[in-house]
């Protein structure tokens, strides 16, 4: 597999993992028949919008939120990392720490394991930084 090829695949399993926790969010809904919105109170529940999300919708939304503050970055920087044909190697093992922390930083914020989440997270984002880094070699 070439290294555009898995920057391919890292971008969709990203994607997946963003798109599973919109699916966490509506089973969330669904299972506490919390919405706040009228017309899904309406029409799921048959009754007036909640106040509030349910807990559990709240952490997915929280999740959500952190991973387009993430992700995004990454991509970017993983475009050019493979664009400026940084050490080859790298894409690979990168790239995958990047996905798995990504992926266990959401299973510890929708479970709330602290520190775990802050764990992951950090992992996730010494990628970025080390991308960055050489990036920035790459071209000065």
């Amino acid at each position: 597999m070439t290294e555009y090829q898995f920057y391919a695949l890292t971008t969709v399993i990203l994607f997946f993992k963003m798109f599973a926790i919109s699916i966490v969010q509506g089973v969330g809904r669904l299972n506490s028949r919390t919405f706040v919105t009228a017309e899904d109170a309406r029409f799921f529940a048959h009754a007036p919008p909640a106040p509030d999300e349910a807990p559990i919708v709240k952490r997915a939304a929280l999740a959500w939120r952190n991973d387009l503050e993430n992700i995004p970055i990454f991509l970017f920087l993983g475009l050019i990392y493979v664009t400026l044909g940084c050490w080859p190697g790298g894409v690979y093992i990168y790239f995958t720490i990047f996905v798995i922390a990504r992926i266990l930083h959401t299973i510890a914020y929708l479970n709330g394991m602290q520190p775990w989440r802050t764990i992951f997270f950090t992992v996730g984002m010494f990628v970025c930084v080390a991308l960055s880094i050489q990036i920035l070699s790459a071209v000065l």
